[in-house]
């Protein structure tokens, strides 16, 4: 059974007015109008029995109705705690306990001076076996980040949609080309062969903006699928048969801003929804953007203005800065949160721009959605170079000033900034691969570095194989460097194809480009193989043999992490798990070199010989190793 979007409900008709409510009714939808006086809105769209916290706030939504009483009229096991009124005359929040509930159809009436104005239908459903259970992306996953506009068009027929503003361009680099979640359902045979386990998808709700909306960042409906990517059940279909390849679905969520085109602009649930929202209503040009100064919030010496210039900052004039210390919207979005675990069967939380919400604010939303999926994972976006910033903000870590996260995992913008500088930089004394050995070392100030998310790219940097200047060694380095290491490993969609973009600089346009066979026109096709280059098929196997001995490696998913002071160009790493041993070798050299095996022999385990886990080829540890040429050398080690 399948949950159906928001739409009109026939109620019991009440002084002629018209409700539109969300109703669970399978795969049917009906549309029905009463008159044509108000609409009412009500979210969460629905909930389950059985969930850990048994509290739910019901956001309801309609012209006048604050000063409504409540009853409900048809409930087992529900409670009615309260309702609470804002200075919205137009909003109304009730709040239940379901501690006792069972899977049923509530019957919600509204009253004025004790005579019933209008009664809606509220559905609480039964969860799916194990759904607390579930288990969110770990160390034996690779996840593959994709961009659905710029991914593949598997409904040209969705393109453009009447209600939506932006309409689709493809020779447009900051418009909508029209990839969409179809299109992610037709490649998942291939990227089941690649050897992905884990999809993060950018954004796929509503964004109804004037311009710039592909990258589905300026949220404009927070319960609705972009009619241009798809509907709320095509949503649930793909995570439902991505499941089938073994293949878990990360929602990209937004709790720091949404989209400027949302219709609480028009009509804020609250005085406080919003930072800066009274100045705002007062001249809409009166902004405080964001300073992006992170520090402030962690900062011992920080004055209380310099962290707010940070915080409570918009991004930019689209992008209204949501208020967490409101606790009506602290409770929407952790709802919403919890919502799409439920519905879609999710197993993971990707959150954008972690630090710039509210501080206090993400321990809760952390903390409740963990405590309601004990096994779930989150990963937050702190993008910074500086290890301690981001250790901040990761589950179990010791903070002086007492903050406590729940969220397990952080990028791992640290190591990737030093991944991408120490393969492009001369070798020397303190430059190249000696930082990126050294930055290993940091890993002392994180409450446990192996939950890491560590990535070769993504939406917002420059493609690798350009900023790797189009060295083919220097790419397999990297690569075997993300999928080897000692972190959870994402990768960019089309990588594995080798996407270029511009080196320097923002180039959002040209980073997010197309996927080379998303489109029927398209001339090349990572999909099928046709018209790759010679690199391109390289790399694109390459990427596949790693990424499936990867999916059976114990070495490499939960392994021991040793490594020796690089030299001469050449930086060596183990892993070693069970009666598996891999001994990694990173070569910069453009020249042939031979290397003494023996001065690793303590990370052997007793074995005497290795074969190179991509061209099978055997060497025998007693004479010196000899590297043809600039790459990677990945041994499974034997006797």
């Amino acid at each position: 059974m399948t949950l159906s979007t928001r739409h009109i409900h026939t109620v019991k008709p009440v002084k002629n007015r018209l409700f539109a409510v969300s109703t669970f009714l399978g795969l049917a939808m009906s549309c029905c109008a009463l008159s044509a006086n108000a609409q009412v809105n009500v979210e969460p769209l629905s909930w389950w029995a059985g969930m850990h916290n048994p509290h739910l706030q019901l956001l309801v939504a309609g012209d006048n109705i604050s000063g409504h009483q409540v009853k409900l009229l048809s409930a087992q096991g529900v409670k009615l705690i309260n309702t609470e009124q804002t200075a919205s005359p137009n909003h109304l929040f009730i709040n239940l306990d379901l501690q006792d509930a069972e899977a049923q159809q509530l019957k919600i009436g509204l009253y004025d001076n004790d005579q019933l104005v209008e009664q809606f239908d509220y559905v609480i459903q039964a969860r799916e076996t194990g759904a607390r259970e579930r288990q969110g992306f770990s160390n034996k996953d690779v996840i593959y980040l994709i961009t659905p506009d710029r991914f593949v068009n598997g409904n040209p027929d969705n393109d453009n949609h009447p209600s939506m503003l932006e309409k689709a361009n493809r020779s447009i680099d900051s418009g909508r080309h029209g990839g969409d979640i179809m299109g992610i359902r037709k490649a998942l045979p291939y990227l089941h062969d690649l050897g992905v386990t884990q999809l993060w998808i950018n954004p796929l709700l509503e964004n109804n903006q004037k311009k710039y909306s592909y990258h589905g960042y300026s949220t404009t409906d927070f319960y609705k699928i972009d009619p241009r990517f798809g509907t709320n059940q095509e949503y649930q279909a793909l995570v439902q048969e991505a499941r089938s390849f073994g293949i878990g679905v990360i929602k990209d969520v937004i709790v720091n801003h949404m989209g400027s085109g949302h219709q609480w602009m028009a009509d804020f649930p609250s005085k406080t929804w919003v930072n800066g929202q009274q100045v705002w209503q007062q001249n809409p040009q009166d902004i405080l953007y964001t300073s992006h100064r992170r520090t402030t919030i962690q900062d011992p010496y920080a004055v209380t203005s310099d962290t707010a210039d940070f915080d409570k900052g918009w991004f930019t004039d689209t992008m209204p800065d949501l208020n967490q210390t409101d606790p009506h919207m602290a409770t929407y979005l952790i709802q919403n949160s919890i919502w799409w675990v439920e519905y879609a069967g999710l197993s993971g939380i990707r959150e954008d721009t972690y630090s710039y919400a509210d501080k206090t604010f993400l321990t809760h939303w952390s903390k409740a959605i963990m405590d309601e999926y004990p096994n779930f994972n989150i990963v937050g976006e702190e993008w910074t170079s500086n290890p301690i910033t981001v250790s901040y903000w990761q589950a179990g870590k010791q903070n002086n000033d007492g903050y406590t996260s729940y969220t397990p995992s952080m990028m791992d913008f640290p190591l990737y900034d030093t991944l991408i500088a120490s393969l492009t930089e001369p070798e020397g004394w303190d430059t190249g691969l000696i930082n990126l050995y050294q930055r290993l070392a940091d890993d002392v100030v994180y409450a446990k570095p192996t939950d890491l998310v560590l990535f070769e790219g993504n939406h917002d940097t420059n493609r690798l194989y350009s900023l790797m200047k189009n060295d083919l060694g220097l790419f397999n380095i990297a690569m075997a460097y993300v999928l080897t290491s000692n972190r959870i490993p994402q990768i960019f969609y089309g990588t594995e194809v080798l996407m270029q973009s511009p080196s320097e600089g923002r180039n959002d346009g040209a980073v997010r480009g197309d996927f080379p066979g998303g489109w029927p026109q398209d001339k090349v096709n990572a999909l099928t193989g046709k018209g790759l280059s010679v690199q391109q098929q390289q790399a694109q196997t390459f990427m596949r043999s790693l990424l499936n001995y990867r999916k059976n490696s114990a070495a490499i998913q939960h392994g021991n992490l040793r490594h020796f002071v690089p030299k001469d160009g050449v930086y060596v790493q183990s892993r070693h798990a069970d009666n598996e041993t891999l001994l990694i070798i990173y070569n910069k050299n453009d020249q042939s070199v031979e290397l003494d095996l023996q001065r690793f022999s303590s990370v052997f385990n007793g074995n005497t010989q290795g074969v190179d886990i991509i061209n099978k080829q055997s060497y025998q540890f007693d004479t010196p190793l000899k590297l043809e040429q600039k790459g990677v050398t990945i041994l499974s080690l034997s006797r």
